[in-house]
């Protein structure tokens, strides 16, 4: 067993518990996270991409916009390479309550969120893909932003001030003394061994599984996963993101994210986090729901589909899940359960993960006699990071051209792994180095295998890299072999449970061409740790 000792543990590697990590290390807090599986794997890693700006709560949940507002513009400022400027518009279209556009502007001049109405023959020339029947169009500060850099470039800015991060470490326990927190025991899931780390503070991020780390602390959090089914499109559609004006509900954005765009999102209370499942009539109401912002998108080839789960907090029952507030709450279990050294923040979203890790570390600070201000809107994250094809632009955002000028201005093209996201063996090799084990590593750290073909011509050369990489660091060939082999297989599985649900059309010959050189050529095994699949 292995002993470690910290001032303060965070539990969960998504956006918010990257964001307290940071906070604390910028503070000079000694401060360890932990993560049961990788960086971004959870909520962060399967929202839509949308840099809120407030207008969406603006009516129901006025709090909650004015946070967005104000994070939006500090976001932008301190995660360079991470954020697009798409700008969005919210529309009015045939199957909208015409006299929600007034309430709407209404509340955005309350909540202080800017908005401007454009004429709609100037935004039908910016996106002439949107539908014609439009009657009114509102511009505003949303944007587009990566979830996998945003959480990779704050831990590792975490990392830069003497933070450490714990990935593949499962919480098992919390440790109690009497009515005081003092850590937690932990599985290394890779090499199975415990870890105990003792903390003045243990701070629960876990998002939509804060409510089972609480309880391992004995105290009752309520949270109700809201999972979300979102389908990606194989290109950008529209290069603005696109609101329906109308109530929140389900499929009413279409958000332009890297190379493709993404109509999202449903909103059904689930039992268990970790219920990702994308029952096919949703996925139909999302393209028919997206035909009414861009006609034929439903036609459009659909590339992947994915769900996501909230971690929508309930302070009392009978609530539905629209009408959950999409803000943020701070739980001190010193004064609402008499239970020290333990803290969890809950709720909020990816626009609001600074300011919720900024309160947090707050009340940290405090417990611990710390006095040192909050920086983190102040000071930039590394714009490098472990990806430098997304290193900022001029103007401190990333653009759509970006990751093709780095290839040309090295002169690189002859280097690529992945034509579809243009990531070059040094891109790859870096993200190895960085810490990627596997292939969905890889995936999220820079993009590999999300384009059109989804891997069918990029993972088996990833695969010899991760190979290279175990033989470079003194693994046994076998050993090696056996690895790399096992990691090929899991991430075609995990590749097929987003596909599935759109074999048809373009996709379903892709999957064909991808099976035959899979399975035919390669002769990859049906199986994968002992379950049959349904298709590799």
């Amino acid at each position: 067993m292995q002993t470690r000792s910290t001032d303060v543990l965070v539990i969960g590697g998504g956006m918010t518990g990257a964001g307290v990590l940071r906070d604390l290390a910028l503070r000079g807090i000694r401060a360890i996270l932990v993560e049961r599986d990788d960086l971004a794997s959870g909520t962060t890693g399967r929202y839509h991409g949308l840099l809120h700006s407030g207008g969406r709560y603006v009516i129901k949940d006025p709090v909650s916009a004015r946070d967005c507002a104000s994070e939006n513009t500090i976001l932008r400022r301190i995660l360079p390479g991470c954020i697009e400027d798409t700008g969005g518009y919210f529309v009015v279209t045939p199957w909208d309550p015409p006299d929600y556009a007034d309430q709407f502007v209404a509340g955005c001049r309350a909540q202080g969120v800017p908005c401007a109405e454009v004429p709609v023959a100037e935004v039908l020339r910016r996106e002439p893909r949107l539908n014609r029947r439009i009657s009114r169009a509102f511009a505003v500060a949303d944007g587009a932003a990566d979830g996998f850099l945003s959480v990779g470039v704050t831990a590792a800015s975490a990392r830069e001030h003497g933070a450490e991060v714990l990935t593949y470490h499962r919480v098992i326990a919390l440790i109690r003394e009497g009515d005081r927190v003092v850590g937690a025991r932990l599985e290394d899931k890779r090499g199975g061994e415990s870890v105990t780390i003792a903390a003045g503070l243990v701070i629960n991020a876990a998002g939509a599984w804060a409510g089972q780390i609480g309880a391992l602390a004995g105290v009752p959090i309520t949270i109700v996963p809201g999972r979300g089914v979102m389908v990606a499109l194989n290109h950008r559609l529209v290069n603005t993101v696109i609101n329906r004006c109308k109530p929140p509900d389900d499929g009413d954005i279409l958000v332009p994210i890297r190379t493709v765009c993404v109509i999202g999102t449903t909103d059904e209370a689930v039992a268990d986090p970790d219920d990702t499942a994308m029952p096919p009539d949703q996925i139909a109401f999302m393209l028919d729901e997206g035909d009414k912002l861009v006609p034929g998108l439903g036609q459009a080839r659909a590339l992947h589909a994915w769900a996501g789960v909230r971690p929508l907090y309930q302070d009392s029952a009978g609530v539905d899940n629209r009408d959950l507030s999409r803000d943020f709450k701070l739980l001190d279990h010193r004064e609402r359960d008499g239970i020290e050294g333990f803290i969890s923040i809950v709720g909020g979203k990816y626009t609001t993960f600074r300011l919720m890790a900024e309160r947090t570390v707050d009340l940290a600070a405090a417990r611990l006699g710390v006095e040192a201000p909050c920086r983190t809107h102040l000071e930039p994250t590394p714009a490098r990071a472990f990806d430098p094809a997304t290193a900022a632009s001029k103007s401190g955002l990333f653009w759509l051209g970006q990751p093709l000028a780095k290839v040309e201005a090295d002169q690189s093209q002859g280097e690529l792994i992945c034509e579809c996201e243009l990531i070059t063996r040094d891109r790859l090799q870096a993200a190895i180095a960085a810490g990627a084990t596997n292939l969905d590593d890889l995936r999220r750290m820079v993009r590999l295998g999300m384009g059109p073909c989804q891997g069918g011509f990029c993972i088996y050369r990833a695969t010899a890299l991760l190979h290279e990489a175990c033989i470079a660091r003194g693994d046994d060939p076998d050993t090696a072999t056996a690895e790399a082999n096992e990691a090929l297989r899991t991430f075609l599985e995990e590749r097929w449970r987003g596909l599935t649900p759109v074999l048809w059309g373009d996709q379903l010959r892709q999957e064909r061409l991808d099976e035959l050189i899979y399975l035919g050529v390669l002769g990859v095994s049906r199986r994968c740790q002992g379950r049959a699949t349904r298709g590799w």
